[in-house]
């Protein structure tokens, strides 16, 4: 079957041993199409992310990339959808701003996914590692690991995010109707997971609206690796207080701090 045809997303039980997708450290494998830099004509391409660089290969069987976008100094851009041309799900890597001069290594390269969600689930991948180091990428990254890097600045019974929803719920919306049932505004939901993303630490005042807050701690959740009562857990054989003695120390205090 052509690439186009098959999965966009890495399945590991299909790829051959040979394949890239195998290779250790693989954070993110798919199609991809890339925007040539002279002929600015379109070539699919199978893309791995491994580490803090983005391989791009003729396709799933080749061991030897084609090329190879760095990441350290880059930041990644969803760019606006053109009604006029539909399917064209468009993103780029560029270097980051004048602060990071020091660390730009590539030109730009424009991409384009298959659909939206492809994009979404690349440009958050892509951005999980860019921003890892200076405390972003929380979205999708082990609960764990996002504890580990927030102890450098005290203790917390939860990661930031989790403590600031939930502070604020508590105190502007325990009385508000339909309390993580209606939606918040899409948009600044939005905008707050990509500035938590991108290691800033947002502010919400009093016009911040709890709905929107609600919906950032239940997306948060929702894009954990692991649920906060993990997997092996979901056999409610023993004990509620047996089985989270069993938890890692991140998972059990969050859970004492949400609840």
């Amino acid at each position: 079957s052509s690439p186009a045809a098959r999965s966009k997303s890495m399945v590991m039980g299909e790829a051959s041993r040979g394949s890239p997708s195998l290779q250790e450290g693989v954070l993110k494998a798919g199609w991809l199409k890339k925007q040539r830099s002279i002929m600015k004509n379109w070539q699919l391409r199978w893309f791995v992310l491994r580490a803090d660089h983005l391989y791009f290969y003729k396709d799933e069987e080749e061991t030897k990339p084609q090329g190879c976008i760095s990441l350290k100094g880059s930041q990644v851009n969803e760019l606006t959808a053109n009604p006029e041309e539909p399917g064209r799900q468009l993103f780029e890597i560029v270097p980051a701003g004048e602060k990071d001069k020091a660390a730009m290594s590539h030109e730009s390269f424009l991409l384009m996914a298959n659909s939206q969600s492809d994009m979404d689930d690349w440009v958050k991948a892509i951005r999980r590692v860019i921003w890892a180091p200076f405390g972003g990428g929380i979205f999708g990254q082990r609960l764990e690991d996002t504890v580990q890097y927030e102890r450098k600045f005290g203790p917390r019974l939860a990661p930031l995010l989790v403590e600031q929803c939930v502070d604020f719920i508590r105190e502007q919306g325990l009385d508000e109707e339909g309390l993580f049932r209606m939606p918040g505004q899409a948009n600044l939901v939005k905008e707050l997971q990509e500035a938590f993303d991108c290691g800033d630490k947002p502010q919400f005042d009093s016009n911040t609206d709890v709905h929107t807050v609600a919906s950032l701690l239940k997306l948060y959740l929702r894009e954990l690796p692991e649920p906060v009562v993990p997997f092996c857990n979901w056999q409610w054989e023993d004990s509620w207080e047996a089985i989270r003695s069993t938890w890692a120390s991140p998972n059990r205090l969050q859970i004492s701090w949400m609840v």
